[in-house]
């Protein structure tokens, strides 16, 4: 094998255009580390706003960024026990700790932070779902406990996290609902599944729940807008209800919150690995997420668009119009 390998990196933070390519050093795994040949990456808003400098999450300069990936292991360091030499795997680099991103040929990854990758999905797809994948499973598995025939309105239904949460919440037999703003959009969130679609351009949230739930209120709201949006989940949701956020960067007035007894519930995925703690269950997550996978359960929507590494300077303008659905994927390899 080679020494150098192929990265897209920053010296800086800015628009797209601060993305140049460099030839790195291929790293080489310590105790509990693979070092994984990449497959494909996929592109989420935190990614452009890390690049951007939006937040304050950045690995050193020169930094190679994003965290999904799916590729093969083609060397182990010790006391790796889950992965051997040759595995398909899909999961997370912990970029934000200097480990080295997935805008790379490759990249060492904490085994905790992968899992298998679904044996019914093409490698490089398997790359679109790691952060969608249990930015879900956290807010419908381990923040709430999704049961069978609630009410579950998906706010951002034909999105990356959304059009995830609808398959998922239709695999814990709940009837789903989904909000999107425009007649594409409509169209995806209804072949992810959803039992009910929304303009939410098109009807205020007191029309949709009189002509959904009778006007009692949805009994989770998962909401992957946040921010502004929030009160209209509050408004949604029915009294004691659920509300799931991934934004909730914002200054909200929380008084009809209270006056439901609403519960909030915010999911910031990336925290194991800002932080190192609860890898393990990120990697537990990620094989339940593939057994969803291959059960044909859940099947990720991947904007026909696609991108090279190359083009990554592409991929993140691509994104940041907000005109795509689904996922956007990036091949690697």
């Amino acid at each position: 094998m080679a020494s150098t390998m192929k990265a897209m990196v920053i010296r800086r933070t800015g628009g797209p255009d601060v993305f140049e390519e460099a030839e790195l050093l291929i790293p080489e795994p310590k105790a509990g580390q693979v070092l994984v040949k990449i497959a494909a990456t996929s592109v989420n808003p935190i990614d452009c706003k890390v690049r951007s400098g939006a937040v304050a999450i950045l690995p050193p300069f020169p930094a190679v960024l994003h965290g999904d990936l799916s590729g093969t292991v083609v060397e182990v360091g010790q006391d790796v026990r889950k992965f051997k030499e040759g595995d398909e795997v899909y999961g997370l680099v912990g970029w934000t700790g200097g480990e080295g991103g997935a805008l790379a040929e490759f990249a060492v990854c904490d085994e905790q932070l992968l899992a298998h990758a679904p044996r019914s999905l093409p490698l490089d797809e398997a790359a679109v779902l790691p952060v969608v994948g249990i930015t879900a499973y956290q807010g419908l598995r381990r923040k709430i406990r999704l049961e069978k025939d609630r009410m579950l309105l998906v706010q951002g239904g034909s999105g990356g996290v959304g059009h995830i949460v609808v398959q998922m919440g239709k695999a814990f037999g709940a009837q789903v609902a989904a909000a999107a703003s425009s007649d594409e959009k409509i169209a995806v969130v209804a072949s992810a599944g959803a039992d009910w679609t929304i303009r939410y351009d098109q009807e205020t949230a007191a029309q949709y729940v009189e002509r959904i739930t009778g006007g009692k209120g949805f009994d989770v709201v998962f909401d992957t807008a946040g921010g502004a949006n929030l009160p209209l989940s509050f408004e949604a949701a029915r009294r004691g209800g659920d509300i799931v956020t991934i934004a909730a960067r914002a200054i909200v007035d929380l008084s009809l919150m209270h006056s439901k007894g609403l519960n909030l519930h915010v999911v910031f995925s990336l925290l194991p690995i800002l932080y190192g703690e609860g890898r393990a269950q990120m990697g537990q997550d990620l094989e339940a997420i593939a057994r969803l996978v291959d059960d044909g359960l859940i099947r990720p929507i991947i904007y026909p668009r696609t991108f090279s590494l190359s083009s990554i300077a592409e991929a993140h303008r691509f994104l940041e119009t907000e005109s795509h659905y689904g996922k956007v994927l990036v091949h690697v390899q």
